[in-house]
């Protein structure tokens, strides 16, 4: 594996690296242009899903053949927002996905992935790009991914708005959706929704009507 693929997205610095943190600050490897990347020094260098939030209980469409062979990896991940249309429940849009590993390079930064990209449009026909960022096992949510989805969004699609979404493995067939953008040069959470999948006559029918 890359050195400096997993300091930027799988593994924590060195710890030499990480006492030179200010108080509050987290260092980051953000992308400089080709082949040139730079040290960051930002609020918070992974976003975690929050432990308090309700799951919300969909019938699982994931087919069994997949089931029985997906792993515990951003792929499977990948495999069972789509079969379940979490792209369309989760931002209330009709979605379609226009490519798995994106591969790119935005000026300023340089190459770049996104794990998958969906086209999305709403019902007064206006066009959205979503960026998804899968994370499966014991990867993490960083925002050096995040902000480069935006940063391609913003410069392939301008005309489209922009709706980065994150999504993370939890326990218990649970999967966290997040909205993210970026406000004041750090990466935010504008939306967090937890869904989990269950057979269809699990559902509790007092909890769908409690979701209205």
């Amino acid at each position: 594996m890359n050195v400096l693929y997993s300091f930027r997205y799988r593994i924590g610095l060195p710890a030499a690296v990480l006492e030179t943190q200010p108080r509050s600050r987290q260092w980051i490897i953000e992308g400089a242009g080709q082949s040139r990347y730079r040290f960051k020094l930002v609020s918070a260098a992974r976003i975690v899903p929050r432990a308090d939030l309700v799951a919300i209980g969909i019938p699982d469409a994931t087919p069994e053949i997949i089931r029985r062979y997906s792993l515990d990896d951003e792929q499977a991940l990948l495999a069972i927002v789509r079969y379940n249309r979490l792209i369309d429940i989760f931002p209330g849009l009709t979605t379609y996905s226009l490519q798995n590993h994106l591969r790119s390079t935005v000026k300023k930064i340089g190459q770049m992935e996104i794990d998958e990209f969906y086209i999305g449009l709403d019902k007064y026909s206006c066009h959205y790009a979503i960026p998804v960022q899968a994370k499966g096992g014991k990867d993490q949510i960083g925002i050096v991914q995040i902000s480069q989805d935006i940063a391609f969004v913003k410069e392939k699609f301008p005309a489209l708005r922009c709706r980065a979404i994150a999504a993370q493995f939890m326990a218990n067939d649970v999967v966290a959706l997040l909205e993210l953008t970026i406000q004041k040069d750090q990466v935010k959470v504008v939306e967090e929704k937890h869904y989990k999948l269950l057979p269809h006559d699990e559902i509790d029918a007092a909890a769908i009507v409690s979701y209205r």
